[in-house]
């Protein structure tokens, strides 16, 4: 794509996304978004023992959290969550339309195949993108610390899937696989619905498209693992010689590989799980307002008989007509 047709997609200079993000990042960090590079050891939060020890604080913040508010009442913090959601959906919105920003001309001039497998997919942009999006994993994990707060239930799902994804990113940044851009940014578009759904209900806001975002999201690791187990076939098909049945060789490190494949697999495994409990499960005939069945009704129906009856004998028609009109009073209020 020439830089007269990139101009007429994203405008002039000064208003292109990326233009935009360097000159904030260059008053914030002091040197171009472009010369930043990611190194083990004097890069922050880069090192294996420093993302271990996030984690790990992580997971025990939420169990003594969990044990402190045993006994307490839970805190409502509605202003807070509400600045939290809205916060994530717009990092996610704003680094998504970085990250279209470098693909879009990428995938262009060079086409799909060398965009997941070799250097378009590992820019000096797309590496800033690709640690940016790493960090908000942990500002991502507040989610849970939220729950804790309101004393709201915590599943395996959400607790897992928060931590692993901190150490998923990891791993891809350090592996160096250029398919990274594909998970992160089927990732980041649903986090912008998720998050802004989250906003939306802490404005007091009824959403009826809740359960989409679960099936957006199992869509997501669907196509994930399409690119990811490719790659990883591309990668091992060249390694073992098997001439004929590969396009080339994927960059990237065996063990990210590895780690991307059985992380994302276990969510959509997870995933699938919870919308089939969440949303396919059978219901409760009172839960779904379903009416009882005829010979349940008649039975129902002659015990409320029998019951009036006695009544009338005991206590006279005048009370049980009193009785009657106010239980139906009652009932007016309670339906409305």
């Amino acid at each position: 794509m020439s830089a007269t047709a990139i101009d007429s997609v994203y405008g002039p200079a000064l208003l292109k996304p990326w233009s935009i993000f360097n000159q904030a990042w260059t008053a914030i960090k002091g040197y171009p978004a472009n010369d930043f590079q990611f190194v083990q050891g004097k890069t922050p939060m880069s090192t294996f023992k420093e993302t271990g020890v996030m984690i790990a604080f992580y997971y025990l913040t939420i169990y003594t959290g969990w044990r402190w508010m045993k006994n307490r009442e839970p805190y409502k913090l509605s202003t807070l969550f509400k600045i939290h959601n809205f916060v994530l959906t717009a990092v996610s919105g704003g680094l998504l339309v970085l990250f279209l920003e470098q693909l879009v001309p990428s995938l262009w001039n060079h086409g799909l195949y060398n965009c997941i497998c070799s250097k378009p997919g590992w820019t000096d942009q797309l590496v800033v993108l690709y640690y940016l999006n790493y960090l908000t994993k942990y500002v991502e994990l507040l989610d849970t610390v939220f729950l804790v707060l309101k004393k709201k239930p915590l599943t395996f799902l959400h607790t897992y899937h928060h931590g692993a994804t901190a150490f998923l990113c990891w791993t891809q940044l350090v592996g160096k696989t250029p398919v990274s851009w594909v998970p992160i940014t089927l990732n980041l578009t649903v986090h912008v619905v998720m998050y802004w759904y989250y906003f939306q209900s802490a404005r007091g806001i009824r959403v009826w498209w809740k359960e989409w975002i679960t099936r957006l999201q199992i869509t997501q690791f669907v196509l994930d693992l399409g690119f990811v187990y490719f790659a990883t076939w591309d990668f091992y098909a060249d390694e073992w010689g098997l001439h004929g049945l590969h396009l080339g060789r994927c960059e990237g490190s065996l063990f990210a590989a590895v780690t991307g494949c059985a992380t994302l697999t276990s969510y959509l495994v997870l995933f699938i799980l919870f919308y089939i409990a969440t949303y396919r499960k059978p219901s409760t005939r009172a839960r779904k307002g379903i009416a009882p069945k005829k010979d349940q009704a008649v039975t129902a129906t002659g015990r409320a008989a029998e019951t009036l009856k006695s009544a009338r004998s005991r206590f006279g028609q005048s009370s049980i007509d009193s009785v009657e009109s106010t239980t139906k009073g009652q009932w007016a209020v309670s339906r409305d």
